[in-house]
């Protein structure tokens, strides 16, 4: 069992930057892969980035590769996504997610919500044009 809580949302102009906290508990935590997600009003929960558990290996959706930077602190059982150059379309409510290690034989990269074991609560985030 995990407790994930995101901070760090807010106002920001477009082509600003931001970055974003999610604080965990457990003693398991530095076994778990960690990801964001987001989700608009009226949009399905879309997949941002992902980390590995050592934080060796990362993986980012396609609109956000090059801006955004997903690292982990597992000494502070905290997960961050640095948001640059950020576009009005980035506007939603991110959640960090956890997964716990078990067998998997499909792709290496888990993008989907439904891997995804343990959420946060979210934390909103509005880029203004």
């Amino acid at each position: 069992q995990v407790q994930l809580v995101e901070s760090g949302g807010g106002l920001v102009q477009a082509g600003g930057s931001l970055r974003l906290s999610c604080a965990a508990s457990g003693r398991t935590f530095s076994t778990y892969t960690m990801a964001w997600f987001r989700q608009a009003p009226g949009k399905e929960r879309d997949f941002v980035a992902t980390i590995s558990d050592t934080g060796g290996s990362t993986y980012y959706a396609d609109s956000v590769k090059g801006r955004f930077t997903i690292s982990r602190d597992n000494a502070k059982i905290t997960v961050y996504l640095q948001m640059n150059s950020l576009k009005p379309e980035d506007t939603a409510v991110y959640y960090c997610a956890a997964r716990a290690p078990r067998p998997a034989y499909g792709s290496p990269w888990y993008t989907e919500v439904y891997e995804y074991d343990y959420w946060g609560q979210g934390t909103q985030v509005t880029v203004s044009s």
